[in-house]
């Protein structure tokens, strides 16, 4: 894009599932100066957009008035089709369980559960917006996710600083375990269990791969080296053609059985290769890269951190939103 042309303004619909964080979300959006409008009329979204001068996030969800998921994609399209905007769909989901174990919480009532349980209006729910969740350029899964690192997800997103440099490329490096399923964010998928188990091993059982006995377990696997080498290789082939392509968020998935010895060892070794590259003779064609645990995560423990902060972006801070 030629200096002078200005940057497309950023439109987000921020939909998904009651009870799943939308709502924090849009507050989170806020404080990174988007102008917020939560469930206005379908029919009113072109003209919000017309008159916005700033960043736009417009919460939709099934309590917005004429709420039809077919409604919602086509006012997307006609958003995308106007070169001036860049228009995209974020849906909050999260577990069945979670869900009803939050609404139990709060006693409120579930806006398609009216004249049924709690559960009937998830249910119904989801069958409700499935087609918004197909077609969402970020699901954002909030089940095992803390208020902290939910912002922390957002702001990596979606900060100001990721509409410029480097087109807004952020590689997110995700473990996890196969039985618990595939992250349906992923953009690409490698599979670690054919490495050694430290598992097996009772004095390593316990830990994780942020231990250094165990990731100097795995590491001694006379295939470990050159599986990172590969995997290294192919990213640098292939994200500098995701960011020709317009992508903001990358995320790639590294799974073994129980996603947390090999899958964590794997996923911290290729960060810090990745994250070499802000160290190197060109800092200036690093990509801010985060690291993901999805299992340490379920576990209590945390698991969002930068290996590679972006450029401009602040140190974080203590918040306590609420889902």
């Amino acid at each position: 894009m030629h200096e002078d042309t200005p940057l497309p303004r950023r439109i987000l619909l921020v939909t998904g599932l009651s009870g799943a964080g939308k709502s924090s979300i849009l507050r989170i959006l806020e404080d990174l100066g988007h102008e917020v409008i939560d469930n206005p009329p379908l029919g009113m979204l072109d003209e919000i957009v017309a008159r916005a001068e700033r960043p736009v996030a417009i919460g939709v969800d099934s309590r917005t008035r004429g709420f039809d998921a077919s409604a919602v994609l086509a006012a997307l399209a006609r958003l995308r089709v106007n070169p001036a905007l860049n228009a995209e769909l974020i849906y909050a989901t999260a577990e069945e369980s979670v869900l009803l174990r939050r609404y139990t919480a709060t006693r409120r009532r579930h806006p398609q559960a009216v004249h049924g349980t709690v559960k009937e209006g998830i249910e119904a729910e989801i069958r409700l917006t499935s087609p918004l969740r197909e077609a969402a350029d970020v699901v954002i899964d909030t089940s095992d996710l803390p208020p902290p690192e939910l912002r922390q997800l957002v702001e990596a997103r979606f900060g100001e600083w990721s509409a410029g440099g480097l087109d807004g490329l952020t590689v997110a490096l995700m473990s996890f375990a196969f039985p618990a399923g595939l992250p349906r964010e992923a953009d690409m998928v490698f599979d670690a269990r054919f490495l050694t188990n430290p598992y097996y091993d009772p004095a390593l059982s316990a830990m994780t791969g942020l231990d250094a006995a165990v990731a100097d377990y795995v590491a001694n696997d006379p295939d470990y080296a050159e599986f990172l080498d590969r995997m290294a290789s192919l990213l640098e082939l292939v994200l500098p053609r995701f960011v020709r392509e317009g992508k903001k968020y990358a995320t790639i998935a590294i799974g073994c059985s129980g996603g947390r010895h090999r899958s964590v060892t794997l996923v911290e070794a290729l960060a810090r290769r990745l994250a070499q590259r802000a160290d190197s003779a060109h800092p200036q064609d690093a990509w801010p890269v985060v690291i993901m645990h999805r299992e340490l995560a379920r576990q209590g423990r945390s698991s969002w951190r930068w290996a590679n902060r972006p450029r401009g972006l602040a140190e974080p801070t203590e918040h306590t939103d609420p889902q």
